[in-house]
């Protein structure tokens, strides 16, 4: 019972970060994109979209990612009720927000490392690339292979076939039995899950059949480009002949088409490769990104075109490990003119840097892996390990982010942001 109302200011202590968050979401983030979506100027929206998004943000750097688990917190949580001055939005009202503006809360991330940079957390001196493997929100064994689906489709389009004449026959007995009034073209379930299911497996082979023919059309332009008399032959086995029909092996999934078969630590996963570029100063993400291949190696320079966008400048030195290893990014990162620290091959354990036991043709890999076996322990690579995985562990092990919600390419890149953000609020959070 209380004689006064309490002030929303007391229910959690002063330094808390649901305050912190409240505060710069209010004061310092810029939300037109979001304010100027909504026309009506009254009974629309029910919430304050501000205090929307400041309970999303709070709710990622709490490690809180579903839904209904930040409504169930806006009821039970003396800290959620901070952040929204105790409005109970209801779950489905915070999943339609955030998959309405989730463009523009993945463009809060920039806004937010301004503000890092601004209190001395960004030095751009290191920098640290890397990926992580996340689950998506689809299952492996909701994949199939373009082989299979061959062997699938004609099958399954029999067995359809045979039951919708065996679902006529049904009718026309019905009608016998009960009566000409009641319809005969209604189809049992059985037979349309049947039909959703062919559906299904001939868009995916349409899928992968276009990816096939737009691979081998990149391929033909690529070896048009390079022939001539000056073209090189590449040393190694002779490459297969160009063609436009999938491999067998080849695979797409149902639930989300975008997600891909990917290798991680723990085996095989439906998911997506997420990429960041770590600050050494504070680990502070300077840059993301998002993609569904398996190789680190094509995210080195996006990542470094967002790291120059977001903030004005590349960074002095760059390290990364041997995923990103190859000639065409050393040649990238020289002609930025920044130090480049990227391993040639895997680090065994107990040696002082991640160069190869075999030798390397002359050239640009073998001057790297020179140039980290000269420096041994001292090698500015060392600075990898400790600046990029710790903000992994903490997104992935410490706040429990272990698989998407959202499907689809472009909806998880947004979720990504949003984790990015939240990061980074919380290492603002702490220096304030």
């Amino acid at each position: 019972m209380w004689l006064l109302p309490p002030s929303i200011q007391d229910l959690v202590p002063p330094g808390h970060v649901a305050h912190f968050v409240r505060d710069t979401v209010r004061n310092a983030l810029d939300l037109s994109r979001i304010m100027d979506s909504y026309g009506e100027e009254r009974g629309y929206p029910p919430y304050h979209p501000g205090m929307m998004v400041a309970l999303l943000l709070y709710a990622y750097s709490q490690g809180v990612y579903s839904s209904r688990r930040i409504a169930r917190g806006c009821e039970e949580r003396l800290d959620f009720a901070a952040v929204t001055g105790m409005q109970r939005p209801d779950f489905r009202t915070v999943s339609d927000f955030r998959k309405r503006h989730l463009s523009a809360l993945a463009g809060l991330f920039v806004q937010v490392l301004k503000l890092c940079q601004a209190a001395g957390l960004v030095k751009l001196g290191h920098v640290a690339l890397d990926g992580t493997k996340v689950k998506a929100n689809a299952s492996k064994h909701k994949a199939m292979s373009y082989g299979r689906m061959k062997q699938a489709e004609p099958a399954l389009a029999a067995e359809v076939d045979r039951w919708l004449k065996q679902a006529v026959h049904v009718d026309q007995a019905e009608d016998r039995a009960h009566g000409a009034e009641r319809r005969g073209d209604e189809m049992p379930d059985w037979v349309a899950n049947k039909q959703k299911r062919l559906e299904k497996i001939r868009a995916a082979k349409a899928a992968l059949e276009a990816e096939a023919r737009a691979a081998a059309a990149a391929r033909s332009a690529d070896d048009d480009g390079s022939s001539g008399s000056s073209a090189r032959t590449k040393p190694g086995p002779k490459p297969k002949p160009l063609s436009d029909v999938p491999d067998d092996k080849a695979q797409r999934n149902f639930t989300d088409p975008d997600s891909r078969i990917l290798p991680s630590k723990d085996g095989f996963i439906q998911g997506y490769n997420a990429q960041a570029a770590v600050d050494s100063h504070a680990q502070v993400i300077v840059a993301h990104d998002l993609t569904n291949a398996a190789s680190d190696q094509a995210q080195l320079s996006p990542l470094l075109d967002r790291t120059r966008a977001n903030l004005g400048r590349n960074p002095d030195e760059v390290s990364a490990d041997a995923g990103y290893c190859s000639a065409a990014n050393l040649r990238t990162l020289a002609w930025r003119r920044i130090a480049a620290y990227i391993a040639t091959g895997r680090q065994r354990h107990g040696t002082a840097s991640a160069t190869n036991a075999r030798r390397h043709r002359p050239g640009l890999i073998a001057r790297m892996a020179r140039k980290l076996r000269r420096a041994g322990w001292r090698t500015r690579y060392r600075l990898r390990k400790q600046t990029v995985e710790p903000s992994f562990g903490q997104i992935k092990h410490g706040r429990g982010f272990r698989q998407f919600l959202l499907r689809g390419i472009e909806n998880v890149k947004g979720e990504w942001a949003m984790l990015c953000t939240s990061h980074n609020l919380l290492k603002l959070a702490r220096a304030a």
